[in-house]
């Protein structure tokens, strides 16, 4: 059998327009996120766990485009100097301190702490560490959009500079692979 499509209507030859992702978020509207998720413990709190062999976390509930999650850090545990590849990124910190380490000019890493209230944000190619350094656990959420693919570890050579060490395709937050 053969249809003639000439005198079919018009918006049976029309294509579906295709989804649309939302637009990414920015920093600014990352950390509102973190912090509203942070003042409502009934979100997060009954979800908190912790382990001696790593960081622990899970999934929070995120606008369409975000990824939000939920992270606890034991004394000592940290991540290792990274980027999060396109996403920008933001952390409010709920329980505990955690301190973050970003290069000078010089490749130095220079510490700052954050404590229970504080956020901080993350750009697209920003590099930094965290790690809680501290004697009591630590608990923090992260927003990150576009939603987490990529990350690239990093170290610092003899002579001062920064150099990647490997990238790693991930859907979790500072991966460890």
């Amino acid at each position: 059998m053969t249809v003639d499509l000439s005198t079919a209507p018009s918006t049976a030859l029309s294509p579906r327009p295709a989804p649309t992702a939302p637009a990414p978020l920015g920093v600014d509207d990352l950390r509102t996120l973190t912090r509203s998720i942070a003042a409502r413990p009934e979100l997060w709190r009954p979800r908190v766990r912790f382990q001696d062999s790593g960081r622990w976390w899970t999934r929070l509930d995120a606008p369409d485009g975000v990824d939000v999650w939920l992270l606890t850090w034991l004394p000592s545990q940290g991540t290792e100097l990274h980027d999060h590849g396109l996403s920008s990124a933001a952390f409010t910190i709920v329980a505990g301190t955690l301190t973050e380490l970003r290069p000078d000019g010089a490749g130095r890493l220079v510490p700052q702490d954050f404590g229970t209230g504080r956020t901080q944000t993350v750009d697209p190619g920003d590099l930094h560490d965290v790690v809680n350094v501290g004697t009591e656990p630590a608990v923090s959420i992260h927003a990150y959009s576009v939603p987490l693919t990529r990350m690239t570890y990093w170290a610092t050579t003899d002579d001062g500079r920064l150099v990647p060490t490997r990238t790693v395709e991930t859907d979790e937050p500072e991966s460890q692979a």
